[in-house]
């Protein structure tokens, strides 16, 4: 049974994650999450609200470990938390005391090495685009500022390589959770670059209205 916390974010394995706990429910599961291993789960949201329950949730995730936690109120914590793996949801269970579930570990699948340089380009390209854009529109100086940095995702590990480089684009919910579910590290890639495509079109499109 994994602890679990359902967000309108998406956590990527090797991304950390800052939380603010306030809510009885969740308190209770820190309590429980620290005498344990300090683990949880943690999915996207598909509709509801992050407080309260009743929500729609995705059934592949990420497993979540404490790194520090300080009280900041009564039964109220600030955690810093990073993800470490991928997981899959095989069963819900009930949300008492707090959301549950049976869990499994999903690491990718075997598969070929990724191909970087479409993702690299189109990376660029974004990153030429907003900067261009950010003459006007301040959010696209931000993006552009965020991408400035030389990247390179070459070396052993190409599934840690693939995630860090879906961390480091200015990418929605659903774009995340795709490269998340993707099987193996050179589909996220291809994932990737199609989402930053889909993203520079819709920005040339945007500045030229």
């Amino acid at each position: 049974m994994t602890p679990m916390f359902p967000l309108g974010s998406v956590l990527l394995p090797g991304e950390a994650l800052p939380l603010r706990i306030f809510e009885p429910r969740y308190a209770t599961m820190l309590d429980d999450v620290l005498v344990g291993d300090s683990t949880f789960g943690v999915v996207l949201i598909q509709r509801g609200s992050e407080v309260g329950g009743g929500d729609d949730r995705e059934h592949v995730g990420t497993l979540a470990r404490v790194e520090q936690w300080a009280e900041s109120g009564p039964r109220q914590y600030s955690l810093a938390c990073r993800g470490t793996a991928r997981i899959v949801v095989d069963e819900w269970l009930p949300d008492d005391p707090y959301p549950r579930a049976r869990t499994r570990m999903a690491p990718d699948a075997a598969g070929d090495e990724p191909d970087w340089d479409p993702l690299l380009e189109k990376r660029a390209e974004l990153q030429l685009l907003c900067g261009q854009g950010g003459r006007r529109d301040r959010q696209l100086r931000w993006i552009a500022s965020q991408l400035a940095e030389p990247v390179d995702y070459a070396g052993d590990d190409a599934t840690a390589a693939s995630f860090r480089a879906a961390s480091d684009l200015p990418l929605g919910a659903a774009d995340r959770h795709r490269a998340l579910v993707a099987p193996d590290a050179a589909a996220r890639v291809d994932v990737l670059a199609s989402a930053v495509d889909d993203l520079v079109a819709a920005l040339r499109f945007r500045l030229q209205a």
